[in-house]
């Protein structure tokens, strides 16, 4: 699959978190441009492009904004990774990383971590009703790691405004993960201390986000790829 215009793209996930073993997939992330003449027709373009094998996903740039101003984790990390894990990194996405603290707020931050916390622990619930093969232990353990982790990073955004990706401690995931993967129970009361955390901090972020800011970086790559395309004609 060949996307033109990527403006940002890195490597997200299990490498990001530092939490990748041997054998772990290596996932992507990154946001693309559509030419801008090609908003004027009768059709929208493509906002997403998803491969397997490789593991990437590129969203178009407006789609990724409002993800992010949504509170999306999985948007959010993109500007917020290691240098070393930037592959493709333009002047325009260095303003979109100069703009990440504008595109949070507290209570999206709050809904979309635990909301996502809270969707981990149900698929262990589920996986829990039935036999377990051990491939269906490995998925468990690993939905146990994002459930601690997204709890985790999401209580530092609200409570700081900055997103360390790294866990500071990958042993201590993966030891909660085979607790959880030998007992689901053991998840739950992981998931209600954050829920208290939450409740008990109070957020440096604002209470919306400053959806200006996105929409300024957004014209700027519209106005940008209009000028090179017109100056091409």
């Amino acid at each position: 699959m060949t996307v033109q215009n990527i403006v940002l793209s890195g490597i997200v996930g299990s490498t990001a978190y530092g939490l990748a073993h041997e054998g772990s997939d290596i996932d992507r992330l990154g946001v693309y441009a559509v030419p801008t003449v090609e908003l004027h027709g009768l059709h929208r373009p493509k906002e997403s492009h998803v491969t397997t094998r490789p593991d990437r996903t590129l969203h178009e740039v407006a789609k990724w904004c409002r993800l992010a101003l949504g509170g999306n984790p999985t948007a959010t990390e993109l500007v917020w990774l290691p240098d070393e894990l930037y592959e493709v990194r333009t002047p325009l996405g260095d303003e979109l990383i100069g703009i990440r603290s504008s595109l949070l707020c507290a209570k999206r931050v709050r809904d979309a971590y635990l909301g996502y916390a809270t969707q981990q622990f149900r698929r262990l619930e589920a996986r829990d009703a039935g036999p377990v093969s051990e491939d269906g232990r490995r998925r468990t353990a690993k939905h146990a790691r994002h459930l601690k982790r997204l709890c985790h990073q999401g209580l530092e955004l609200y409570a700081t405004g900055r997103l360390t990706l790294r866990v500071e401690d990958p042993q201590e995931y993966h030891d909660f993960g085979e607790r959880v993967a030998a007992d689901v129970a053991a998840a739950l009361p992981v998931l209600r201390a954050y829920e208290s955390a939450f409740d008990e901090t109070a957020p440096v972020l604002p209470e919306r986000p400053d959806e200006a800011a996105a929409e300024s970086w957004l014209r700027r790559v519209r106005a940008h790829l209009y000028t090179a395309e017109t100056a091409g004609s």
